[in-house]
């Protein structure tokens, strides 16, 4: 009940909307049924033959219901004959659908809204955590909650809602049965609750295997995300054996917990039936053999009895399903709440300009104990190329996060012109901001779908600037769509030069005052390098080129280049600051990549 008590507060109107329309429906099926015991009286001939219910009706000659009856028409001034009632119960069953049609409509809209507003509370939480919170979430895990988690989260809301329309007509069922017997509503609900006590041990073990199966699926997404991610390695040594192996041993896990989950779902209907026979035969019998009450009455009864006891089974069929499915809700709950718990702190509302350089100051930053880089001092002047070179691991990206703001250091300060970087609106420092990843990531979309990635502000005019910024445009122009020609999936259609030109146009599709090449050339040929290299120089002077790399063409190119060692940010010597380095000078930094490279 926990879940449906936090679903209620957290749409307060819509579950007060949706209860109240439920229960004026079912309390007009009760007025139906109401209804039906006065034509019943009748037809069994317990009532005048003149076919109407006598104006005062003695107790002993009709029950509580059939004098509410009478006396709600006398009310009105309508004499309740059998045509009256039965045209009268023909339009409450018409007001009472047209009620239920639009509690189902609602019903409907809530539920995929339910599931939509968990899905953008998780996307909200993930864009605003801090960047170290976002790489201790597994992907797949984060796939899973956004669409697993949230679909099932909403079939247990569904299963809630459903349970709370049938509690209500349960007890509009009971309390016309009160009014016919109450002897007989006593032994009808004791048998229900009789029924649900015996078979609630498959509601515990359908939850006990919903919960198994929210853990499985959670972790069988996480690791075939990680696998399907090195699938070509794998199946190229011949040991795509072992994701199989690993992925076939979770899914059967899977595939056990769902069994088992089926089973008591399925178990739970097939021993309510007969119990619930059991149970009406005892009750007939009952009403029959010692109550003497009237045919009509006891017709009524039997089939309230009925309704009752199949209300009651239904209330827990649907409160099983609301079990099994709600340990997503709960997972997926945990998940934002970790996430939201990590959300990035930026204080800063200064705007930034990057006229001048970004300079770090005396600049620490350590992962737990171990520092990545200390007292670190160093500028990328604004207009310039600026290359970092060290070994793998040696703090290279680290710097790099320092600048965007991804990472905050322990110790000393970074400066954008002469303002702290603590003190600058991180967003709007990021939106000055291109960065080109070593993996270039595209969309299985068209040109400009990758180089905007949706934006709407972005015209053609800006997608055609920066494709030829990024030296695309020619290659773009030759292709038989032009910007509207689809890439494959992650750019499989098109070379690697060509894609990481598209990578370069998407960051600089926005103009930005600094560009950032993370690896960018790592896997490209000699070539493709050389071009890309040239596209660099090309950009000096527009922009602030930071380019972190193992390849001595772009420390060639560059006006100024540091080496990143020991925790220890050194200058690397050069003959020429001007970005036209000479024969000797680019030998010279050439050896210097390959030594930071064998550190």
């Amino acid at each position: 009940m926990k879940f449906l008590v936090a679903i209620t507060r957290a749409y307060p109107w819509q579950t007060a909307i949706l209860v109240a329309a439920l229960l004026i429906a079912g309390i007009l099926e009760g007025a139906s049924i109401s209804m039906l015991l006065p034509v019943l009286s009748i037809a069994v001939g317990s009532q005048t033959g003149s076919g109407e219910i006598p104006e005062t009706t003695a107790p002993d000659q009709g029950s509580k219901v059939e004098r509410l009856v009478t006396q709600a028409f006398d009310f009105i001034g309508i004499s309740p004959t059998i045509g009256v009632l039965l045209a009268a119960i023909i339009a409450v069953v018409i007001i009472k659908s047209l009620l239920m049609l639009v509690a189902k409509k609602q019903i409907g809209y809530t539920v995929a809204r339910f599931a939509t507003d968990l899905r953008l509370k998780l996307l909200h939480a993930l864009l605003v955590t801090r960047w170290e919170n976002y790489l201790n979430q597994a992907v797949g895990g984060l796939a899973n909650a956004m669409a697993t988690e949230a679909n099932r989260a909403s079939r247990a809301y569904m299963s809630g809602i459903m349970m709370t329309a049938f509690a209500i007509q349960a007890l509009v069922y009971a309390a016309i049965a009160i009014l016919v017997s109450w002897k007989v509503t006593l032994i009808a609900l004791a048998a229900g609750f009789i029924i649900i006590f015996l078979l609630k041990r498959f509601v515990q073990k359908a939850r006990k295997a919903g919960l198994r199966r929210t853990k499985l699926l959670k972790s069988l997404l996480s690791v075939m995300t990680d696998m399907l991610q090195s699938i070509k390695p794998l199946k190229a040594m011949a040991r795509e054996n072992l994701a199989d192996y690993l992925l076939e041993r979770k899914t059967t896990s899977l595939n056990k917990a769902l069994q088992k989950e089926v089973f008591n779902k399925e178990a739970l209907k097939a021993f309510q039936e007969p119990l619930l026979m059991i149970f009406i035969a005892v009750g007939l019998y009952v009403a029959l053999k010692y109550l003497d009450l009237p045919l009509a009455n006891v017709m009524i009864l039997v089939y309230l009895s009925i309704q009752l006891l199949r209300q009651l089974n239904k209330i827990q069929e649907r409160y099983q399903e609301m079990v099994v499915y709600e340990s997503a809700y709960w997972s997926l709950q945990d998940t934002i709440a970790e996430v939201e718990k990590e959300q990035e702190d930026s204080t800063g509302n200064q705007i930034p300009q990057l006229n001048h350089e970004v300079r770090f100051s005396n600049v620490g930053f350590a992962y737990k104990e171990d520092w990545i880089i200390r007292n670190a001092s160093l500028t990328f002047p604004a207009g310039k190329i600026t290359a970092l070179v060290g070994s793998s691991g040696s703090g290279k990206t680290t710097i790099v996060d320092l600048v965007t703001g991804l990472l905050h250091p322990q110790e000393g300060e970074l400066f954008i012109d002469d303002l702290p970087l603590a003190q600058v609106d991180i967003k709007q420092w990021r939106r000055m901001i291109g960065y080109i990843p070593q993996e270039t990531l595209l969309l299985h979309d068209t040109i400009r779908a990758n180089v905007t990635l949706g934006d709407s502000e972005l015209s053609d005019k800006d997608v055609e600037y920066a494709l030829r910024a990024a030296g695309a445009w020619e290659f773009v122009l030759a292709m038989p769509q032009g910007m509207e020609s689809i890439v494959g999936e992650r750019g499989g259609k098109i070379s690697g030069g060509q894609r990481q030109r598209i990578a370069i146009a998407r960051a600089l599709v926005h103009r930005p005052k600094l560009l950032i090449l993370d690896e960018a050339t790592s896997a490209l040929d000699p070539d493709s390098e050389a071009e890309i290299c040239k596209t660099m120089r090309q950009l000096r002077g527009e922009l602030t080129l930071v380019s972190i790399s193992h390849q001595p063409a772009l420390v060639d190119i560059a006006d100024q280049a540091y080496r990143i060692e020991n925790a220890k940010v050194l200058p690397v010597p050069a003959k020429q600051t001007d970005g036209k380095n000479s024969s000797d000078d680019a030998s010279d930094r050439g050896q210097d990549v390959k030594l930071a490279s064998t550190t």
